[in-house]
């Protein structure tokens, strides 16, 4: 691993999401289904962005990566549904769900992360630091939900099963788009910081509207 991975791979674990206080009280089962329910209509204003970040990248890449790059982009893009049937297992219907626009502060996390697509490296360099610990986190949030919420079913959970999978290989690639980046590391460093800032202010708009 390079140095440089190796810094990044530091500030995702200084500003992971599980030490966020709306996590934490997710896998000490302390949230309630009204909890749940929002952050469900929250994160989906990232689920459903996710796909044009990853096609903006796209759009910016070299030609001998676009085609890995689009497989990335379907795989998010079928990760939307699963989303909704977690949702509606809490009890938020489909229509609730793709009318809703998200809180002011959800607004603002998921317009940061799109801020950073602005060219391919840094795209890469802000889904890496969005999908590097996404694997532990969905870990955490099924044994959470298992545990703690009578959330057992297959289909209600597949959403965090996927991305106990897919996502350690989005970021492999990521990863090794980074490692040959000629973009200086102080640059680099900095959107990772600000993806993870933004992905922590999500979690913000979460434990201030419905805990």
């Amino acid at each position: 691993m390079s140095p440089l991975i190796e810094r990044i791979d530091k500030i995702i674990e200084e500003q992971s999401l599980l030490k966020h206080k709306f996590y934490v009280m997710w896998n000490e089962g302390k949230l309630s289904i009204e909890s749940l329910c929002g952050y469900s209509k929250e994160y989906f204003q990232l689920v459903k962005s996710v796909p044009s970040f990853v096609g903006a990248i796209m759009e910016n890449s070299p030609s001998d990566l676009r085609e890995k790059i689009s497989a990335n982009q379907k795989e998010e893009s079928e990760h939307v549904e699963p989303w909704i049937k977690f949702s509606g297992f809490l009890g938020v219907s489909r229509e609730e769900m793709k009318s809703y626009m998200g809180l002011d502060k959800t607004r603002q996390a998921v317009s940061g992360l799109s801020g950073l697509m602005t060219s391919f490296e840094k795209g890469t360099v802000a889904m890496y630091a969005l999908e590097q610990e996404i694997p532990k986190i969905s870990l955490s949030k099924i044994d959470g939900l298992r545990k703690f919420y009578g959330v057992a079913d297959d289909d209600a959970i597949e959403y965090f099963r996927i991305h106990t999978e897919a996502d350690i290989r989005h970021a492999a690639l990521w990863r090794r788009v980074i490692e040959n980046s000629s973009m200086p590391e102080s640059e680099l460093i900095d959107v990772a910081s600000k993806s993870l800032a933004a992905q922590n202010l999500l979690l913000d708009s979460c434990y201030e509207a419905y805990c």
